[in-house]
């Protein structure tokens, strides 16, 4: 890899030129990380410390506030220090790095939230046989088995563009090193890579959605027809309802980025929709559970 790589070095030219814009985002986007880390980390301690949360529900939902601290870490720090100090140089090595983490995290988190849905589905349908179906042993192959994909699916991606020739320029339209603008600036040809990105990932990021979307149909068919009880109902409908909106929000930009054609995407565009699932979604995550759940919010109390 050393042999064929002439550049050693990557510029990330960041979200904005503008320097006036450029303070305001970094007040901006500081403040929204630091909410995330402290929404995230009062979810893990709370769920850790609480007997009465330790259901299969939060313990996923711990899951995924640790994906989301360490999502928007691979990316907010870095885009924080251009927003401050201007354009930041990034290694070769770095940026091979940072791609693997964002696709093991983001794909993680896209795995988790569609097992989110299935235990969501057997609680609702299946509550005589939840505690067998979702026992801890399950619990934890689930977890393990999203974080393993999730992983896999970000190594298919490191190790090919590893094998990308870059000899110039260096500059990359993005605040991260993500594989758009990455193989973008490659001398040889990158189709191989926007064809694992647009058939893998774009994959990926429709099949668990489409899961997600029959598992609540078939859920609020079945509160709708089975359930005659209105306080049963409204609380299911209050945890799905929590579940769904943490989906849209983060799924929407995804398949707005990786779905076909993934590369005809403006570069403002994509830096946009990045910004919504590695920023925004993160920090809106507690919020949308706590404020929603009467269970997390006593335990917080």
């Amino acid at each position: 890899m050393d042999n064929q790589t002439e550049v050693r070095k990557f510029i990330l030219l960041g979200l904005s030129n503008v320097q006036g814009l450029q303070k305001f985002l970094f007040m901006l986007f500081l403040l929204l990380y630091l909410s995330t880390l402290l929404g995230n980390m009062a979810i893990m301690i709370v769920v850790a410390c609480e007997p009465r949360l330790h259901t299969p529900m939060y313990f996923f939902l711990c899951n995924l506030s640790c994906l989301d601290v360490f999502f928007s870490t691979v990316t907010v720090p870095k885009m924080l220090a251009g927003l401050l100090l201007g354009h930041q140089g990034i290694s070769y090595t770095g940026c091979l790095s940072q791609l693997h983490f964002f696709y093991f995290l983001g794909s993680s988190e896209a795995f988790l939230l569609a097992v989110m849905a299935y235990d969501r589905f057997v609680a609702v349908c299946n509550p005589l046989h939840y505690t067998l179906i979702m026992s801890p042993w399950a619990c934890l192959l689930l977890a393990v088995g999203t974080w393993t994909t999730g992983f896999l699916h970000a190594l298919m991606h490191t190790v090919m563009t590893s094998r990308l020739h870059f000899c110039g320029p260096n500059h990359i339209q993005h605040y991260s090193c993500d594989i758009k603008p990455v193989v973008k600036l490659a001398c040889n040809s990158s189709q191989l890579n926007v064809n694992l990105l647009n058939i893998i990932t774009g994959s990926l990021a429709i099949a668990p959605f489409v899961f997600i979307l029959f598992s609540y149909l078939y859920i609020f068919s079945f509160l709708r027809l089975k359930v005659q009880s209105k306080e049963g109902r409204k609380k299911a409908f209050s945890t799905c309802i929590s579940h769904l909106t943490v989906v849209a929000l983060f799924y929407v930009p995804v398949i707005f980025n990786y779905v076909p054609p993934s590369l005809g995407n403006s570069p403002r565009w994509t830096m946009i929709a990045t910004v919504m699932y590695t920023v925004v979604t993160p920090v809106l995550n507690p919020l949308i559970y706590t404020l929603r759940n009467v269970e997390v919010k006593r335990a917080l109390k």
